[in-house]
C-alpha cells in the first residue's frame, strides 16, 4: 500500500503498537429513517400484483432493461419469502443508473443487529464484559486516514439501509483487488429471508467529515469521492443463511460477507484497490481475544448520538464472548458505535508488524457499550477463496 496516502494499516498500526485505548469525540444529530410512506389517510384503492423479478442475471442489456422495468413497476418493493431469493446461488444485483443519488444516500436508515443489554452468554468462554470506550472521530480525509473504509448501501423491506464495509486484499489479484469485506446481515436477512437488493459500496464516503447539515445539497463528488461501486456477486455463510436473525445473536458467529464489486459508471480499467489506493490483508485464523493486546474497529454508526455521514473507531484490548457452547467464540471490545457499523472491519497487527482485518462488526446490545464480532476461522475463508476463485 503507498504510504503517501497513508492507508488504514499505517495509521492502525500506530495505535496498536503503542498499545494504547484512548478515543475522543463525540457527536449529536438523528438518525434518518427512509421506511416507505403510507398512502393517504381514509383511502383504498386495487393494487394488481407486482411482478416478480427475473431470476437470472441479465447478460444483455434488453435483460437489464427488463429489471430496471421490474423494478420501476414495484417488484423491488415485494419481499413476499416465498420469492425472495435467498439461497447462496441466487445472488443478482443489476445496476441500476443514478439509484443512489445524493439524498439517498444521505437518507439511507442503519441497518442494526442488536442484543439485549443482559445478554445471555456462555460464561465457560466468555469475558468480563467490557467498559464502553467513547467512539472517536477519524482524522479527515479519511482517504489518506483510513483509506478502504467506506460505507455499504442496499434496499430492504425497510427501505434504504446502510451498513459498514472494507476493501480487502486478493491473492488472485495482487494489487488490482475488487473484494469488500462486510457482515452477512448486511446483504443476507438469513433464516426468515433472502438477499438483499441494490447493493453498493462507497470508499471513503463523506472524506471530509461533514456533519448531516453541512451535507444538505452536497454534491455526489463529495459523499462519493471514488465513485459507487456495485456489488456483482456476495457471497456469505450457509451457516448465516440457515440460522441468522435480524435480532439476537442466531448465527453472529458466521456473520461474515465478502463482495465483489464493479464500478457503476467505470473507472477507466482500474480496479477498486487501485482506485482507492488501499487494501487490507485478511488473517484467518487469528489468536483468541487472550492472545491478542489491542484490536480496533472502524465504521459509520448512524443510530443516535451518531449522524450516520461520519467514520468513527474504537481500540481496546479484545474479551472473548461465547453466545453457545457449540459455536465459535467471538471477539468483543468495549466500544459506544451503534447501528450503521455494523459490517465495519476490525483490525489487529499479525506477528509480520502489518496490520490486517480480523473480524467486523456483527453484534452490539441496546446500551450501545460493546461491539462483538466473528473470529475469522475455517468457514471464513471458504467464503473469501470462493468468491476470489469466481473472478480469477
Amino acid at each position: 500500500m503507498p504510504s503517501i496516502r497513508r492507508p488504514l494499516a499505517a495509521v492502525a498500526a500506530a495505535v496498536l503498537l503503542a498499545g494504547t485505548a484512548t478515543a475522543c469525540g463525540s457527536s449529536s444529530g438523528g438518525g434518518s429513517d427512509a421506511r416507505p410512506s403510507a398512502g393517504p389517510a381514509g383511502t383504498t384503492r386495487s393494487t394488481p400484483p407486482a411482478p416478480r423479478l427475473p431470476t437470472s442475471f441479465p447478460t444483455s442489456l434488453k435483460d437489464l432493461k427488463k429489471w430496471e422495468q421490474a423494478y420501476k413497476d414495484g417488484a423491488w418493493h415485494n419481499w413476499n419469502r416465498a420469492t425472495w431469493l435467498r439461497k447462496a446461488k441466487d445472488f443478482v444485483n443489476p445496476v441500476i443508473d443514478g439509484l443512489w443519488s445524493e439524498d439517498r444516500m444521505r437518507q439511507a436508515d442503519q441497518s442494526d443487529k442488536q442484543v439485549p443489554a443482559d445478554i445471555p452468554a456462555d460464561r465457560g468462554q466468555t469475558d468480563p464484559e467490557p467498559s464502553p470506550v467513547p467512539a472517536r472521530q477519524v482524522t479527515t480525509p479519511y482517504h489518506r486516514n483510513a483509506a478502504g473504509v467506506g460505507k455499504l448501501f442496499f434496499d430492504g423491506p425497510q427501505g434504504a439501509m446502510v451498513c459498514s464495509a472494507t476493501v480487502v486484499q486478493d491473492p488472485a489479484h495482487p494489487g488490482k483487488s475488487n473484494l469488500v469485506w462486510t457482515a452477512g446481515h448486511c446483504v443476507h436477512a438469513g433464516k426468515d429471508g433472502g438477499w438483499y437488493r441494490n447493493i453498493a459500496f462507497v470508499p471513503a464516503y463523506n472524506d471530509g467529515g461533514r456533519s448531516a447539515a453541512a451535507l444538505k445539497g452536497a454534491t455526489r463528488g463529495t459523499l462519493a469521492p471514488y465513485g459507487v461501486f456495485w456489488a456483482d456477486w456476495a457471497s456469505t455463510s450457509d451457516e448465516w443463511i440457515a440460522d441468522g436473525s435480524e435480532k439476537g445473536g442466531n448465527g453472529s458467529p458466521y456473520d461474515f460477507a465478502v463482495l465483489h464489486v464493479a464500478p457503476e459508471k467505470g473507472a477507466g480499467g482500474k480496479s477498486l484497490q487501485e482506485t482507492v489506493g488501499a487494501a487490507m490483508p485478511v488473517w484467518f485464523d487469528a489468536p483468541s481475544a487472550t492472545r491478542i493486546p489491542v484490536m480496533g474497529a472502524w465504521g459509520y454508526p448512524a443510530a443516535p448520538p451518531y449522524d450516520g455521514q461520519r467514520m468513527y473507531a474504537c481500540t481496546g484490548r479484545p474479551g472473548r464472548l461465547s453466545l453457545n457452547a457449540q459455536e465459535p467464540t467471538e471477539y468483543r471490545i468495549g466500544c459506544t458505535m451503534t447501528g450503521g457499523a455494523s459490517g465495519g472491519g476490525w483490525f489487529a497487527t499479525m506477528p509480520n508488524g502489518k496490520t490486517a482485518l480480523v473480524s467486523n462488526t456483527s453484534i452490539g446490545p441496546v446500551t450501545a457499550t460493546w461491539l462483538a464480532g466473528p473470529r475469522l476461522g475455517a468457514e471464513a475463508k471458504k467464503v473469501f477463496d470462493g468468491v476470489s476463485a469466481k473472478f480469477r
